[in-house]
């Protein structure tokens, strides 16, 4: 399944994708989608839902974050050996993790708001975890039966703010720097994480390409190591670190971003974004 959510900001109805991508309206039947949904029971009452029934959305309205309810989003560092090659850092022992605060989230095509003394903007094309069931000291062996499903993530980020201190949560996690979507894809239709094509363009021209097999940590691997430090719950998301392409790695010069560009996205079977970068206003 493809679950999603859509309208004006803090209004969205929830929706389901079918099998030809059309958007279809499940409003008629239940409010808006929360982490309860996305535990093993409440996707499979979804998915008796045959999505032929269901009305046709007309137009292309704005695409909100696929459900509500999110607690944390937690981020992975260095996690592709090609990506942490461009940086000059070394591979990591262990997974680096940091955390984005919760007023980054905003819907897939939202646009990126760059803060006022914002120098230099950077993009990270990721993929997603969606968490389906509380987990505590997860064991790898099975972390993926936690996993309720995918979705693209960028995590937009400020290289200035981020290299300030050892710490990169100020970076990380201005508003409008956590876009998730389009939609959620459950993970019955995702049999092999490891193996997804990723793709970033700016402006038009491709800066990021790369597969999800180049992860130094993979998916089970980080859900455990994660849920050994912190409860994830139904609807947390771990975003698993970007192929190599980043704006900051560019050479001879790093790539910044400015007012007016645009930055689309996507993951293999996942969807794509779009988010225009705009200034900052009171």
């Amino acid at each position: 399944m493809k679950l999603c959510q859509y309208g004006d900001p803090n209004r969205e109805k929830p929706g389901l994708i079918d099998d030809e991508g059309r958007l279809r309206d499940l409003s008629h039947l239940r409010g808006a989608f929360t982490p309860e949904d996305l535990s093993p029971e409440g996707l499979s009452r979804l998915s008796a839902i045959d999505p032929r029934e269901l009305p046709l959305v007309a137009g292309s309205p704005r695409l909100g974050v696929p459900y509500h309810g999110i607690s944390k989003v937690v981020c992975i560092g260095l996690n592709y050996s090609d990506h942490a090659a461009e940086t000059g850092l070394p591979i990591p022992s262990e997974p680096i993790i940091f955390l984005k605060s919760t007023s980054a989230i905003c819907g897939p095509n939202d646009d990126t708001i760059q803060p006022p003394h914002s120098t230099k903007l950077d993009w990270e094309v990721e993929l997603g975890v969606v968490v389906g069931r509380t987990a505590r000291h997860v064991s790898e062996g099975d972390a993926l039966d936690h996993v309720a499903g995918y979705c693209v993530v960028n995590d937009v980020s400020e290289r200035a703010f981020q290299m300030q201190s050892s710490q990169w949560d100020k970076g990380k996690g201005c508003d409008s720097f956590a876009p998730i979507g389009p939609w959620l894809v459950t993970a019955d239709e995702v049999p092999d994480p490891q193996n997804l094509d990723m793709w970033l363009d700016v402006n038009g021209e491709r800066m990021q390409t790369g597969n999800t097999r180049t992860m130094i940590f993979g998916v089970a691997a980080l859900l455990s190591y994660c849920s050994a430090y912190m409860t994830l719950f139904p609807g947390d998301v771990i975003a698993t670190g970007t192929p190599p392409g980043v704006g900051m790695g560019k050479t001879p010069e790093p790539v910044w971003l400015k007012t007016g560009d645009v930055v689309t996205l996507g993951v293999q079977g996942l969807g794509r974004q779009r988010q225009t970068v705009v200034p900052w206003r009171r």
